[in-house]
């Protein structure tokens, strides 16, 4: 099993261990070396040895880079992240889930194979596992285990009610992800539970925080605050504090994927805050998404037009830039938006808010509709 991973990553070149942080920047003739004594046997070379020492307390003096190194190849493709979406399906029910329908399918695993491969030839290094609640899908184990041996670096993203089973915990510690992201609901099971709908679900989420944090694995949290559990935030806060956890804050409620207004109900007014302008973003370009039937988009919110990437494979992942540019580019009464320059919403998501029929003021800057043409705000 590879301690290292020596990876291209768009134009660059990398060395990262699985499951810690930092890493190092690399030129490509460094690169060609470790390709070759790894194709040969050699030693890890001295400086690399050197370097591991100082970076992640690794010993690897005199050990074949064969063993000790993942080289990855330099792939064609120019993608570099991907999500992968393992089934829609979830043991909550979350007032502001976005996905909606939460239903519980997905492919079988030669197509996940197929998938896989995919990504990795695409040059992919870094791999989000998200749902749904990817722990509970029946093949979460075997889609880990091939892209953790594939040399990818992955987040998995979870709601932790399943962290401390015995056979996820092994499978975590034997392969460290590079990120476990673990959403958090309240502070307290009144609040916790009441959002989640289901009994029980804090005191699941707590046994595994601190079973995770037992086993020293990396762990950040997501406070999400809704109408629910805004009046435990400093709590929340205090909780991630308590654990010495990074945490990032979601206060903005969302569409569901069909353009579903039943989530939006959940938000908090008062944490209801402006997003940073929308400049642009490497979608479809450098990064894309993986919807459970293998269906590769630009992202998780523009899942339209898509391609089926067990059938179409590297081919089908090449038409994706050009779907991305006609996906962002500002159409209808956006496209000649005045304000488009401070805008904080991408079209994709304009797009979910308008099926859903949102109040103007979630997600456009006009704040509010104008009689004589109110598809001109975006």
């Amino acid at each position: 099993m590879h301690e290292l991973i020596v990876s291209p990553f768009l134009n660059e070149y990398y060395v990262l261990r699985p499951g810690h942080g930092g890493g190092l920047k690399i030129p490509h003739r460094k690169y060609a070396e470790l390709r070759g004594s790894a194709a040969v046997g050699e030693p890890v070379p001295v400086w690399l040895a050197d370097t591991a020492r100082r970076a992640w307390g690794l010993d690897l003096r005199g050990r074949p880079s064969s063993k000790a190194l993942l080289v990855r190849s330099i792939s064609a493709f120019g993608f570099g992240r991907a999500s992968y979406e393992l089934n829609l399906g979830c043991n909550y029910d979350c007032k502001m889930c976005y996905l909606g329908l939460k239903e519980f399918k997905g492919m079988e695993w030669q197509d996940r194979q197929a998938v896989l491969h995919t990504m990795r030839d695409a040059g992919v290094l870094w791999c989000q596992l998200t749902g749904g609640e990817p722990m509970i899908d029946r093949l979460f184990a075997p889609v880990y285990e091939l892209a953790w041996d594939f040399g990818m670096m992955i987040e998995v993203l979870s709601n932790g009610s399943r962290l401390a089973a015995p056979r996820i915990m092994e499978l975590l510690t034997t392969r460290r992800p590079h990120k476990l992201s673990l959403s958090l609901y309240g502070a307290t099971a009144d609040s916790y539970d009441g959002l989640t709908q289901r009994r029980g679900a804090f005191r699941k989420f707590m046994r595994g925080l601190e079973a995770a944090t037992e086993a020293g694995l990396p762990l950040d949290l997501s406070l999400i605050i809704t109408q629910d559990n805004a009046h435990e935030i400093d709590a929340m806060r205090g909780l991630a504090d308590r654990f010495g956890l990074a945490y990032r804050e979601y206060s903005s409620i969302s569409p569901t994927i069909y353009g579903g207004a039943e989530s939006l109900p959940s938000q908090s007014p008062e944490y209801l805050t402006d997003r940073r302008p929308f400049t642009g973003c490497d979608a479809g370009h450098t990064s894309f998404h993986i919807d459970p039937m293998g269906q590769a988009s630009i992202c998780k919110i523009g899942r339209e037009p898509s391609i089926p990437l067990p059938a179409e494979g590297l081919e089908g992942l090449a038409r994706l830039g050009a779907i991305a540019d006609g996906l962002l580019k500002r159409q209808a009464g956006c496209a000649g938006c005045t304000l488009a320059g401070r805008c904080t919403t991408c079209m994709p998501l304009v797009t979910l808010y308008r099926k859903a029929k949102a109040p103007l003021a979630t997600y456009c800057q006009h704040k509010q509709e104008r009689s004589s043409d109110v598809t001109r705000a975006g």
